[in-house]
């Protein structure tokens, strides 16, 4: 599983939504592209920057897949769900070229290098398969299959980050905006593709990073989050300054924008996140309490087949460590049930786990066993589906009890929230969040509050989801 890199609701399964700017300029464009996104927020931020070079290239973006002349699926390989949802829509796509022979079709992300070979030539889905580091080729590539010839660049790269590409941003509420700081991953997760498919960590400079916040708040932005495989490995080198910039000091530098911008990040590998972080946190009202610190399984000998470097100790360690530095946090985690071996008593130690630990939300899933990876090649999948099947809703079970009982603990209490936005139920009531990501609805009331305020909001009732509340008598 592509670790974290999760925001509101969005998970590494969901559907693909299609992006367009909130401008009419795309009418004068002479063509027109169509983007789906699956997976990460890191392939929603990808997106963003193709957005823009296609936009530099004479293409406007639509909403409207039957008008478009290009369409792109930036792709997922963390599950199989997400690759047969893939190939469902590249298989739909190939009936609509029959009705339109003009219209390209490319696949970008995590899904073009390990299976270019299947969408080129076995099923001819697609005309183009780009690789996450090769999107500034689009315009070449574009040119080349227009010709009729495949076009493909999967080439992976030590130091491509797109730091001078500002990107169009898509689809977006105008309050919350995402912001790579690095990509690719060094950790080698027995489960996980990315590093083969998104390559080795380089880090993005830190200059670029805070003019792009700067500039996301001066279009009236009010929370960046701050997205890598493993945010606190970042480090990059003022050689103008000589001064080594942490992931820390990124932080820092990036609540400094202005205290109405809200900083989040995602994600932290347990191994990494340092106390200097911890106290970061602490020291600057907008940088978020909340931390998502997958564990993936609550069993030492099971982490230790994962690869992950640190035993069920050292994490609930880790956990303490938050809880003293950062008494109101708000933690959430992965979890992968039924890997290999993982016997009945290994499974009730993840569940002890997540009672110690007592996370606000979790992201579920059983295990799937992903061709290329270290797992694949040394292992056997030999827990049953139906076994994985059931130890997940015993976990997903344990989980919305414990969202419930942290929501309970809020009744009564008073938060700053950022609105985001009507609620998705009504448009009489707002919906934004806290500081511990919490989502809280409330009603609007006669109050002269517009999306992208701060509100002050008493929780009066709550689900396992969501906190509901009222405007605070302040």
């Amino acid at each position: 599983m592509q670790e974290g890199l999760l925001h509101k609701e969005i998970d590494e399964t969901r559907q693909g939504e299609a992006f367009a700017p909130f401008t009419n300029e795309v009418n004068r464009y002479k063509k027109k592209f169509y983007i789906e996104s699956y997976g990460c927020q890191m392939n929603f931020a990808d997106s963003e920057i193709v957005a823009a070079i296609l936009n530099e290239n004479g293409f406007g973006a639509t909403r409207n897949a039957e008008e478009a002349d290009l369409v792109f699926l930036n792709t997922c390989s963390i599950r199989e769900k997400a690759e047969q949802t893939v190939r469902k829509r590249l298989t739909e796509f190939r009936k609509a070229k029959l009705q339109r022979p003009g219209l390209l079709v490319g696949v970008l992300g995590c899904m073009a290098e390990r299976l270019k070979n299947k969408f080129l030539e076995e099923e001819k889905l697609v005309d183009m398969v780009v690789g996450p580091d090769a999107y500034r080729s689009l315009p070449s590539l574009i040119e080349e299959a227009e010709t009729g010839q495949k076009a493909v660049n999967v080439l992976l790269s030590r130091d491509e980050t797109y730091a001078d590409i500002a990107p169009i941003r898509l689809g977006n509420n105008g309050v919350c905006g995402f912001v790579s700081i690095m990509r690719g991953c060094n950790n080698m997760c027995s489960f996980c593709v990315v590093p083969f498919t998104r390559g080795r960590e380089r880090s993005r400079d830190a200059h670029s990073i805070v003019k792009e916040c700067s500039d996301l708040f001066e279009q009236g932005f009010k929370e960046v989050t701050l997205l890598g495989q493993n945010v606190d490995s970042y480090y990059w080198m003022d050689e103008q300054n000589d001064e080594v910039v942490t992931f820390a000091n990124l932080l820092e530098k990036v609540a400094m924008v202005s205290p109405l911008l809200r900083v989040r990040f995602s994600t932290s590998h347990p191994k990494d996140i340092t106390d200097e972080v911890l106290f970061t946190i602490a020291k600057y009202e907008n940088i978020c309490n909340y931390i998502h610190l997958p564990v993936q399984s609550g069993n030492t000998r099971v982490l230790q087949l994962m690869n992950r470097t640190y035993t069920r100790e050292w994490y609930m360690a880790k956990i303490d460590r938050i809880r003293e530095i950062l008494p109101d946090c708000g933690i959430s985690s992965d979890m992968i049930t039924g890997f290999c071996t993982e016997t009945e008593a290994e499974h009730q130690d993840t569940l002890s786990l997540m009672r110690y630990s007592q996370y606000d939300l979790s992201y579920m899933f059983y295990y799937s066993e992903r061709p290329g990876t270290l797992a694949a090649r040394r292992f056997t999948d030999d827990v049953p589906l139906e076994v994985k099947k059931r130890r997940l809703q015993e976990i997903v079970d344990l989980q919305n009890l414990l969202s419930k009982e942290s929501n309970i603990k809020d009744l009564g209490k008073t938060f700053k929230v950022l609105i985001e936005g009507d609620s998705k139920k009504s448009s009489a009531d707002w919906m934004g969040r806290n500081s511990r990501n919490k989502v809280i609805v409330f009603a609007k009331g006669n109050s002269n509050f517009k999306k992208g305020d701060y509100a002050m909001v008493t929780v009066t009732d709550c689900t396992k989801a969501t906190l509901m509340g009222k405007l605070a008598d302040v």
